[in-house]
């Protein structure tokens, strides 16, 4: 196996450094830790990671495999979904000024930043607000999401709902930035509320859908948000990927814990 050694490096607190391959056994426990700021939030076990003479052959094909699943569905739901991608598209310019689509920069896999692309949602100009309508709601905190946001526009309502505003994404997967599955991408501001141990969110490459959009999505408190998303990192599989994509289907058209 790849052993991997962490380093405090700047922002993401974090770096990783691959060394040699070599083979063992291991287990790795992560015992109560603090949830953001010590002190703002309960404590929780950690699940425990163990891994026993991990095949480096069977992990580099599984790595293979899922870059190739993420390519081939993408550029299949593309052009599957390309008339619906052109009636938003249209519908989103004509009903509001501004782009049609929304760029904003997230924090991926090892701290690495990438634009992200979706559906403009909200009035042009609105991440202007931000700071303000934050610091009405609790201030800035990871996941967090305003339910009755103001800035929202009536058909990015709609489109929301539907999670319609998330399809350009695909072209991201495409481009290597994400994946079909895996934690949700998250700008700087909400990554640096991040307690080191939560930085294992940024081992993988953020997803498209993932295993907290599957168990409550924002209706989640994003204690348990973060939860899951670590706990999809330690026990990755091809297999796990399948199961969730699956129940993403079932999310998406009953719009659960989406605004």
């Amino acid at each position: 196996m790849t052993t991997t050694d962490l380093r405090p490096t700047g922002t993401f607190g974090w770096r990783q450094r691959s060394t040699e391959p070599v083979r063992t056994d291991f287990s790795v426990t992560f015992p109560l830790a603090g949830l953001g700021k010590q002190g703002d939030y309960p404590r929780f076990q950690l699940p425990t990671t163990a891994a026993r003479r991990p095949s480096s052959i069977a992990l580099a094909v599984a790595t293979i495999v899922k870059r190739v699943t993420d390519v081939l569905v993408s550029a299949l739901a593309l052009v599957a979904l390309s008339p619906l991608l052109l009636v938003t598209a249209l519908v989103v310019k004509l009903t509001s000024p501004g782009p049609i689509l929304f760029r904003q920069d997230r924090i991926g896999r090892n701290g690495r930043a990438f634009r992200v692309l979706k559906f403009r949602s909200m009035a042009f100009g609105a991440e202007k607000d931000v700071a303000e309508l934050m610091a009405e709601n609790g201030g800035y905190a990871p996941f967090y999401k305003i339910r009755d946001d103001p800035r929202v526009t009536r058909i990015g309502r709609f489109i929301r709902r539907a999670s319609i505003d998330e399809l350009p994404q695909f072209i991201n997967v495409l481009r290597g930035d994400m994946s079909l599955v895996g934690p949700r991408p998250q700008v700087e501001a909400e990554v640096e509320q991040y307690a080191f141990v939560h930085n294992r969110r940024l081992a993988v490459k953020p997803g498209i859908t993932g295993l907290w959009q599957v168990s409550g999505r924002s209706d989640l408190a994003w204690q348990d948000a973060v939860r899951l998303d670590m706990l999809y990192v330690d026990t990755w599989s091809l297999a796990g990927d399948m199961r969730i994509l699956l129940k993403t289907v079932k999310v998406v058209l009953t719009s659960r814990g989406a605004y």
